[in-house]
């Protein structure tokens, strides 16, 4: 059996990149994806990349480092607000603190954008997946989705900066969408399946 470890702890995020990938076969066998935690790793990662794309690299290139042959994949996300010029951008996960939770982060960019009239709000997920292969090789890929910051924060599905992240075309914030919408739509979900897609052309 194959062995995908994808360098986070969060549970969150494994659901959905679980979802994603269900059924994948490499190589002809079965994919097992697993998280850091789950395959005994615990990685010093120091994120000093200047985008999603090179602190993806970072994480899946420390991590493969104890991976012991498996594929290992990475992710670095965030959200980046044009208004608020792109901020939190890369910073998303560590805005306001790393220990800060995201309550307390939604509400302060919602207060930061009151007033602000609804054109100007725009905002776009972004997520850029790095896979290292156990040759060492690299793939990468980076995606979006396009939307909006709300004006409150809706929806108890996801996490993160869902509940404040509208989607025009859905009428609901990502936060409100089902499993399956979102991971149909996501920046994650397009650029997991991108990969995805590299990984079963390359080891067939």
């Amino acid at each position: 059996m194959e062995q995908i470890i994808f360098a986070t702890g969060n549970e969150g995020k494994m659901r959905e990149i679980r979802s994603i990938l269900e059924n994948l076969r490499l190589r002809g066998q079965e994919v097992r994806i697993l998280s850091m935690k789950e395959a005994g790793i615990d990685a010093e990662i120091v994120e000093d990349g200047r985008s999603f794309e090179e602190n993806a690299v970072i994480k899946a290139r420390a991590v493969a480092e104890q991976a012991k042959g498996a594929i290992v994949l990475a992710d670095d996300s965030g959200l980046e607000i044009d208004y608020l010029n792109g901020e939190p951008g890369i910073y998303s996960a560590r805005y306001l603190g790393e220990d800060t939770s995201y309550e307390v982060k939604n509400a302060n960019l919602l207060e930061r954008l009151s007033g602000v009239e609804e054109e100007k709000r725009t905002a776009r997920f972004v997520c850029a997946i790095a896979a290292v292969l156990p040759d060492k090789r690299l793939i990468t890929e980076t995606k979006t989705i396009e939307g909006r910051i709300g004006y409150e924060e809706k929806g108890l599905n996801g996490f993160g900066y869902d509940p404040i992240f509208y989607v025009p075309e859905y009428g609901k914030s990502t936060a409100e969408l089902s499993e399956e919408e979102k991971n149909a739509i996501s920046h994650r979900g397009r650029a997991l399946r991108a990969v995805r897609k590299k990984l079963e052309e390359d080891l067939v």
